[in-house]
C-alpha cells in the first residue's frame, strides 16, 4: 500500500498516542490521514523512523559476509495501487512529488479547472485594460493572486489560508453578496443582459467559471461523506461572492 489512509491510522494507533508518526520512506499520507494526525496533535515526520543507537560491534569472524545489493529505488509510485515505475507512463501525471495518478483523476480535473479559471482572469484583464478600467484590472489581479496561491497549496499539500478578498473579510463578502440593495443600490439577482456591457458579461462568465471550479473541487476532495480540503472549497465559494460583488459595483458605476 503506497498511500496511508485515515482508516489505516485509526487501526494502527487505536491503543497508542505517539508524539510523532514516522511516515515510512516511499509512502505518503492521504489528506484525510494527515488531518487525522493533526487533530490528534501527533507530529508528522517523513523518511521513516530514525535509526536506533548503534549495536555493539560484532567480534571478528573468519567467515566473509557478502551483502546483498540494495533494491533499485523507484522513480515514481502509483498513488492508487502503490506500483513502482522507473519511467512515467504517458497516461499518468504527478499528483505531488513522485506520486502518479491518471490524468483524468478528480484531483487533476480540479487543477485543470483551476488553471483554466486563472487563464480566463488574465484574458479578462487584457480586455478591461483596453477599456481603461484599471480598478477592474486591479481587483481581478487580487482574484488571480488567490487562485495562484490555491493552486500552490494544493500541489504542495499545504493548508490554504486567506483572510480577505477585495479587502473584505469572508463575513463582509457574504453580507454584501446577500444584500446588494443595501450596499450598492442594486436589485438582488439581476439576470445578465448584453445591454449591460462587455465587461459586465465577462465578469458574469468569470462567476460561472468559479462555480464550475468549486464543483470540481467538491468532487476531487470528497472521501465518502467527508471533504478533506474544506479550506479550498470554502474559498472558492467566497470567490464566487467576490465576483458577484464586482458585478454589483460595476452596475453601481464604481468602476467608471
Amino acid at each position: 500500500m503506497k498511500a496511508i489512509t485515515e482508516d489505516f491510522l485509526r487501526t494502527e494507533l487505536r491503543n497508542s498516542q505517539p508524539d510523532t508518526y514516522y511516515v515510512p520512506e516511499g509512502k505518503i499520507l492521504t489528506p484525510a490521514a494527515r488531518e487525522y494526525l493533526q487533530q490528534r496533535k501527533i507530529k508528522i515526520s517523513t523518511g521513516g523512523r530514525p535509526p536506533e543507537a548503534a549495536a555493539p560491534a560484532a567480534q571478528p569472524s573468519a567467515v566473509t559476509v557478502v551483502s546483498a545489493p540494495e533494491p533499485l529505488k523507484p522513480k515514481y509510485v502509483d498513488y492508487e495501487t502503490g506500483a513502482y515505475y522507473q519511467e512515467k507512463p504517458e497516461h499518468m501525471t504527478q499528483l505531488c512529488g513522485n506520486v502518479l495518478v491518471p490524468k483524468d483523476h478528480p484531483r487533476i480535473r480540479f487543477r485543470g479547472k483551476l488553471d483554466s479559471l486563472q487563464a480566463l482572469v488574465v484574458l479578462d484583464q487584457s480586455y478591461m485594460a483596453e477599456s481603461g478600467r484599471q480598478k477592474l484590472v486591479d481587483d481581478l489581479g487580487d482574484i488571480l493572486g488567490v487562485l495562484r496561491e490555491m493552486m500552490r497549496c494544493d500541489v504542495l499539500d499545504e493548508a490554504f489560508r486567506n483572510d480577505k478578498i477585495l479587502g473584505l473579510t469572508h463575513d463582509e463578502l457574504r453580507e454584501r453578496s446577500h444584500d446588494p440593495k443595501k450596499f450598492f443600490g442594486i436589485q438582488q439577482m439581476l439576470l445578465p443582459d448584453y445591454s449591460m456591457g462587455r465587461d459586465y458579461a465577462l465578469l458574469n462568465q468569470l462567476r460561472a467559471a468559479v462555480r464550475e471550479t468549486e464543483v470540481a473541487a467538491t468532487e476531487a476532495f470528497r472521501v465518502g461523506n467527508r471533504y478533506t480540503r474544506s479550506d479550498i472549497i470554502e474559498e472558492l465559494n467566497r470567490l464566487s461572492s467576490a465576483i458577484h460583488i464586482m458585478m454589483c459595483m460595476y452596475l453601481a458605476g464604481q468602476y467608471r
